[in-house]
């Protein structure tokens, strides 16, 4: 039966990615979002006091510049502009310094000592001298030969092992394996589990490449991009609709889900065989995420000035903290001196914040540390205390802040599962059938999952939903 009329359920970038894909081939789209506002985890709102714009979810782009679908978009045409800060990332260390990766990477193996830094530039090179292959293997699913397999090669040597494994091998020195174990723990994993690794290579070959950027204006302006074109291409966005059935949405000979696997589940259980539905249900989720967000007087007063011109600050010391913080969270347990990333984008773009009634420039900020999946602990003395550390007289700088624990990040946006900011465990087997051999597809097959829980997996790159849209076309017929 030829594709022509298609249901998207979720207007994150992934749905948004499916519904352009469609209709860029002349099917008649139709998305449904239970916000008011188009974007989901991709959004901007004033949440501490008026004037101070604060990305809710996302908010800094290394994937969303390098995707090779975003990159086929013109959005630069419908209000997205990427802005990059001077330094893409700082990591402060105890003695008061900080190591940068800078976008060049012999200014970032200059830092690292005469062994390290050769180590740095052995490990990366290979990567960034072929980075665009490197994307467009690793954005597409694992499951057969990668497109440039040779070039795969070279980073699955080091990409399959344990995080802590390929710092302590390739790094004696700490300034190096803090720098890594960083990058590492944006898998959201123990930096002990195979396969940790590949996240920290990723994002390093990304500063030293395209660099990791914010939108102008906060991340709510890509999610706006993204609606604005495909409204160009005739795809219509419903907001405030809740879909709790089926029988909620138009007809429509095939429906995305922009949504976790439990929300398939509730939604189309009654369209899905028994065993699918249990494969649904058993889906792994990791763990969850407590958010800070700031309203702040002045810029965060870091000690190491390498931090002041950073986008980007990873809060957690030397290797071994931070490989406690990731293990904690993933075992379900507490931990005093979490792992923290935190975001500082008024310090590149004024927009975010006003003017103060002295004249002076006013600033946002936000962080969040990884939490056991659902835990409702209050994490917001740890995290500033961990700012704190390496920013002495950071409090005195706060006006106001919000905080989300797990459940409340869930409540706002249901596909946080538990807090789950990756759409389910980014282990090895997750990672290869993810969620289920089906990967997009499901046991009906009008039926597609378009969302961070199918490959390539969570970041902010619109491929899952361009792959998912693909796969629906081919089953179509388009």
């Amino acid at each position: 039966m030829p594709l022509r009329t298609a249901n998207i359920v979720g207007s994150g970038p992934n749905g948004l990615a499916a519904a352009i894909t469609l209709a860029r081939q002349g099917v008649e789209v139709q998305v449904y979002e239970r916000a008011g506002i188009v974007g989901g985890g991709v959004s901007t709102e004033e949440l501490t006091i008026s004037g101070f714009h604060h990305d809710v979810g996302s908010s800094v782009y290394p994937l969303g510049i390098v995707s090779p679908f975003f990159r086929t978009l013109p959005l630069e045409h419908y209000g997205l502009r990427y802005i990059q800060p001077e330094t893409p990332l700082a990591h402060p260390l105890d003695d008061g310094t900080a190591v940068t990766l800078e976008r060049s990477l012999t200014a970032t193996a200059e830092q690292l000592g005469r062994a390290d830094g050769k180590a740095w530039r052995t490990i990366m090179e290979p990567l960034t001298d072929n980075w665009s292959e490197l994307v467009t293997s690793v954005m597409h699913p694992l499951t057969g030969l990668p497109r440039h397999p040779v070039r795969f090669a070279r980073f699955g040597v080091y990409a399959g092992l344990p995080a802590s494994t390929l710092a302590k091998w390739k790094f004696g020195g700490e300034r190096a394996r803090a720098l890594f174990a960083g990058n590492a723990a944006h898998s959201v994993l123990p930096l002990s589990h195979l396969g940790s690794a590949a996240t920290g290579l990723v994002l390093a070959a990304s500063a030293h490449t395209s660099g990791w950027p914010l939108a102008e204006g906060g991340a709510g302006k890509l999610s706006r991009a993204l609606a604005n074109y495909l409204h160009s291409l005739g795809g219509r966005i419903w907001l405030n609709e809740e879909i709790a059935s089926l029988s909620d949405l138009r007809p429509a000979d095939v429906t995305l889900f922009d949504t976790s696997t439990r929300a398939v589940d509730r939604i189309a259980g009654a369209q899905l065989t028994d065993s699918f539905r249990t494969r649904m249900r058993h889906f792994n989720y990791g763990p969850g995420a407590f958010k800070v967000d700031w309203a702040l007087r002045e810029p965060i007063p870091w000690t190491a000035a390498g931090c002041r011109r950073a986008g980007t600050v990873h809060l957690g010391g030397p290797l071994a903290e931070i490989a406690a913080s990731e293990a904690a969270a993933f075992t379900g347990k507490a931990c005093g001196k979490p792992f923290v990333l935190l975001v500082q984008p008024s310090l590149f773009d004024p927009s975010r914040a006003p003017v103060s009634a002295a004249g002076r420039q006013q600033h946002t900020a936000w962080a969040y540390c990884h939490v056991p999946n659902g835990s409702t602990a209050d994490m917001t003395a740890a995290i500033e205390a961990q700012v704190e550390r390496f920013a002495p007289g950071f409090r005195d700088c706060i006006l106001a802040r919000a905080t989300r624990n797990c459940a409340q990040l869930e409540a706002w946006n249901p596909n946080l599962v538990g807090g789950d900011i990756s759409g389910g465990a980014m282990t090895m087997s997750q990672l290869l059938l993810r969620p289920t051999a089906y990967l997009y597809r499901t046991s009906n097959p009008a039926l597609y999952l378009c969302s961070s829980s199918t490959p390539p997996g969570g970041g902010v790159h619109g491929m899952c939903g361009h792959l998912a849209a693909r796969a629906a076309m081919a089953d179509h017929g388009v």
